[in-house]
Order: structure tokens, then C-alpha cells, then sequence
């Protein structure tokens, strides 16, 4: 995938809870990243965790009428009537 920012499903594994603690630790501080949310199962002998992050993409939009938003100073910033 060409778009990184669009790749939002991660796998980890670890044959303890502190090693997949340790892994899914290391990968967000690494990528930084926040995760939306975590799905932790066990694996035969090894426990597995299926990760969404939270992809960091915005559309901005016109709105019609008085309705508005847009970045300014790297600020979005919305009105409305």
C-alpha cells in the first residue's frame, strides 16, 4: 500500500501477555500512533492481537451557505449559522 497513513490493521504475537504487551508497546512508540482498539485471543500456545489504528486522514469540505471550515496555521477551524 502505497499510502501508509491508510494501512490501519496491525498484527502482533507474543508467547506471554507481557511479550505482546512489550511488542504492541514498542510498534507505537516506534510508529506513533494511537490504536482505536485491540482484539487479544489465544493462539494454541501464543497470544495474538488484530489491531486498528487510528488512521490520521481528514477531508475538508466547503459547506454551503455560512456553513465552513478550513486550516489555517495548521488549525482547522469550523463555523456554522
Amino acid at each position: 500500500m502505497l499510502d501508509d497513513n491508510k494501512h490501519n490493521v496491525q498484527y502482533f504475537q507474543g508467547s506471554s501477555m507481557k511479550g505482546l504487551y512489550t511488542a504492541i508497546e514498542d510498534w507505537q512508540n516506534q510508529n506513533k500512533k494511537r490504536f482505536l482498539s485491540l482484539s487479544i485471543e489465544r493462539d494454541g500456545n501464543d497470544f495474538c492481537c488484530i489491531a486498528l489504528t487510528n488512521p490520521s486522514e481528514m477531508i475538508i469540505v466547503r459547506g454551503k451557505g455560512d456553513e465552513q471550515c478550513y486550516v489555517n496555521g495548521g488549525r482547522l477551524h469550523v463555523t456554522a449559522p
